[in-house]
Order: C-alpha cells, then structure tokens, then sequence
C-alpha cells in the first residue's frame, strides 16, 4: 500500500507539473500572438468605385490588407448629401468578412480641378455650413456601415476653412467610435494645413508621389522616388505628426514622357502587360517612370524603420496577382 500511495503521489505530482507547463505554454503563445497582432503595422489600401468593384471585391488578397478606403464619394448638392455606389455594399461584406476595416473617401485630386466640386467644398467647408456638414458626414458613415471617413481634401480645396472644419468633425466622429483619417501632400496644400489637425486625425496619408507629370512634360523624371519619399515623411514629422500616425504612400503607377507621354497615368499592370520584365526596374521605355519591386521594398523598409503606422497604396485595382504583385511585395517586407 506505501509504494502504491508513493506511485499515486508521484503521478499527480508528474500531472500537476505537466498542467503548469501546459498553463504557461498556453498563455505565453497567447501573449505573443496579442503582441504580433497589436505590431502589425496597417496596410491600407484605396479601391476606386468607378471600376467594376462587385467583381473585385471578390479578388481582393484581404489578409494583406489592414484597412480599405472607398474612393471616391462627394456631395451631390450644396447641402451635402453624399453620392452612394451600390457596389460599396460588396466590398463593405467582403472586407468585413475577412476582418478588413472600411472608410469612405471625400474629395480626390478630380475634386480640387472639378469648378463645381471645389466650390461646393468651399462652401461646406464655410462657417455657415461646416458643423451641418460634419454631421451629414458622421451620419453617412453609420447609415452605410463604414469604419471611418478619409478626408482626401487636396490642392486649392485647402483653404483656411480646412482647419476649422476637422475641429468640428474630430469630436463629432470620435463620439461615435470612428476612423479619421486624412490624405495629404507636402506640396500639394500641405503648407495651408494647420498643424493642429495633425493631432486631431488618427492618420494621416502621406501622399509621397506625383512629383512628376504629364502636367509638366518638359520636366521628365521619377514622380515618387525613394529620396521624395524620405523627404514628405520627415516634412511631417518635423511639424509634429507623431510616427504611430503617419502611413507613407506609394504608388501603383508611373507617367510617361517623351514617346510614351500621354495625359494619364500608366498603371503597374499596364506597364508589365508592354514590358515584362519592368517588375524589377523604375524606368522602362522611352519612357515610363513608375516604382518597381525594388523600391516598394525599400519604401516598405523606410515605413518600418521610422517606426511609421504603415504604407497607403494608390490604388490596388493597378496591381498583378502572382509574384509580381506590388502588395505582395510589402507584405513580404512586412512579414519579416
């Protein structure tokens, strides 16, 4: 009977060991998992509404992606009632399926050349119509079930309204739980932004692209080299944007001078459809310059590095699937 109960007791001891163990091993591969999931660093992607999105909703690699922002949806009449595309819906379901947050997009670079859209900003934007405004805003986030609002409001649209006007949408938003975020350009109306909204947005988008042009075709070159992007990031980090909120942007296209000019720009998969091994250059043709491989790395990199939020992306209906794919390339960068 004693050897019995020492064998009886040496067994619970081995099995509450074993537990312990197991206890500890358990809540340390929970606690790592919580620490890569709060380290992930965001991924935010926009997807233009005027391509066919029912259909590319469906294809989108969402766990390479953190955030969507729907671009673009912009007053239809001097009150502010927004425009709204059916096909939102779609990806709003898809994306959220997948764990992805949704924001909707105001504004755009067309809105700032738009006569009619700009002066219809202005005057929402104004004393008398920019409380009425923000409010219609909040709304239009709830009703269709986005995560946030991204103000893309660039260029001339900037106007010193611009920063009165976040003032009043910041609390407006805040109180209900909701993304802020806004695009910006170091000089592009950048300079007209007051640096206050810099800590009033949970985000901001650093537009680090569009350096060059079909807008300036006697001035040929790189639109968003590596150089232009380590210069917009410091620009606002040295006005007091907080690195935790800044998210560089990249671009999924180039522009073309010389024989390939036009007054557009090329998409990534338009240029790998005429050159096909432009993936790992910046310059093909004569000539197109756009970011290849290589320099979405080495961007991703900087993002990481200057301890950044992450990378914003225009837009991802210009990428490839498959092993040329600009998104999977940060996504690799990241996952390292």
């Amino acid at each position: 009977m004693l050897h019995t109960r020492i064998r009886t007791s040496r067994a619970r001891s081995l099995f509450h060991g074993m537990l312990v163990a197991l206890t500890v091993a358990l809540t340390l591969t929970v606690m790592v998992g919580s620490v890569s999931g709060a380290e992930r660093k965001m991924v935010v992607a926009y997807v233009p509404n005027w391509i066919d999105l029912k259909n590319f909703a469906t294809q989108i690699p969402y766990e390479r992606v953190t955030h969507l922002n729907v671009a673009f949806e912009n007053p239809v009449n001097d009150g502010g009632e927004l425009s709204y595309s059916e096909a939102n819906a779609v990806l709003l379901r898809e994306a959220k399926r997948h764990g992805v947050k949704v924001c909707v997009s105001i504004g755009g670079g067309s809105a700032s050349g738009d006569k009619v859209l700009k002066g219809r900003y202005a005057r929402l934007l104004g004393a008398g119509q920019r409380e009425a405004f923000a409010q219609r805003l909040v709304a239009y986030v709830e009703r269709h079930g986005f995560d946030g609002l991204d103000v893309d409001i660039e260029g001339p649209s900037i106007t010193e309204d611009y920063g009165p006007f976040i003032a009043v949408l910041t609390p407006l938003m805040k109180a209900k739980g909701y993304l802020l975020t806004a695009a910006l350009s170091k000089g592009y109306g950048g300079d007209r932004v007051p640096d206050a909204v810099l800590g009033q947005m949970d985000y901001i988008h650093i537009m680090a692209y569009d350096g060059a042009g079909y807008w300036s075709p006697d001035r040929p070159g790189q639109h968003s080299s590596l150089e232009f992007a380590k210069e917009s990031v410091d620009y606002w980090l040295k006005r007091g944007l907080p690195p935790a909120k800044a998210v560089l942007g990249v671009p999924f296209y180039g522009y073309g001078f010389g024989e390939a000019f036009k007054k557009r720009d090329y998409p990534y998969a338009t240029i790998l459809s005429q050159y096909p091994d432009a993936a790992t250059k910046d310059q093909v043709g004569s000539t197109i310059w756009y970011n290849g491989i290589p320099t979405i790395q080495a961007k991703t990199r900087l993002a990481l590095e200057k301890h950044l939020a992450g990378v914003m992306i225009w837009s991802l209906d210009l990428d490839v699937p498959g092993p040329e794919s600009l998104l999977r390339a940060i996504d690799g960068e990241m996952s390292r």
